[in-house]
């Protein structure tokens, strides 16, 4: 049997849509997004860890190692990705799966399908449909390989902050969910996504 990957559930935001604070401590019937989403992505991969900012204490109770961002100044989700694979390295692993803290209802078979897309030497993103059928990036969602390591530091040393943008350069393989009944990749940024989330699990 295949070892899993390590996955690293990215909180590192600054949820400002949201209020500010941590949004993905926000409860959705009574069980917080990521208490969802360690849930989901403990299903699919192993160990797991949390890349988030400030004070570690507040995510003792998970029992997850936490790591902060390694560039400063809240740059966006690659620093955490870059968190991620620095962790990674350590553990020996290969690669990573990323999801994002504020998304619940990632696909069960996330990590599957990305590796049947690239091993884990590749790097994959996951994509759904918009409304208007075209295919939408989901670049927090994806198999990084630990040896884009430098050329990613060396990224963001530079100032790249996009991460689409950046996955593309590397050859980035797109891996494709449907968005029938409703798209996987849905994401809580609002007080009114947070209603809509409610209602999805009610269904």
């Amino acid at each position: 049997m295949t070892a899993r990957l390590p996955g690293v559930v990215l909180a590192g935001g600054q949820a400002r849509r949201m209020g500010g604070g941590d949004k993905a401590l926000r409860l959705i019937a009574g069980q917080s997004l990521l208490d969802r989403v360690i849930a989901r992505l403990g299903a699919q991969c192993a160990p797991l860890a949390l890349n988030a900012n400030g004070d570690p204490a507040r995510f003792a109770g998970l029992g997850l190692p936490v790591l902060a961002d390694g560039v400063p100044g809240f740059v966006g989700p690659l620093a955490g990705v870059l968190a991620g694979l620095d962790w990674a390295a350590g553990q020996g692993a290969p690669a990573i799966v990323t999801a994002a803290a504020d998304t619940p209802f990632f696909p069960d078979d996330l990590a599957l399908r990305l590796r049947q897309a690239v091993g884990t030497g590749g790097l994959a993103l996951a994509f759904s449909p918009d409304a208007d059928g075209v295919p939408r990036q989901h670049p927090t969602f994806g198999l990084w390989p630990v040896t884009l390591r430098e050329p990613l530091r060396a990224a963001l040393q530079s100032g790249q902050r996009r991460v689409g943008q950046w996955a593309a350069a590397q050859g980035a393989v797109p891996v494709e969910w449907a968005s029938d009944p409703f798209d996987p990749f849905f994401n809580v940024n609002t007080p009114q996504d947070l209603q809509q989330a409610e209602r999805m699990v009610a269904r």
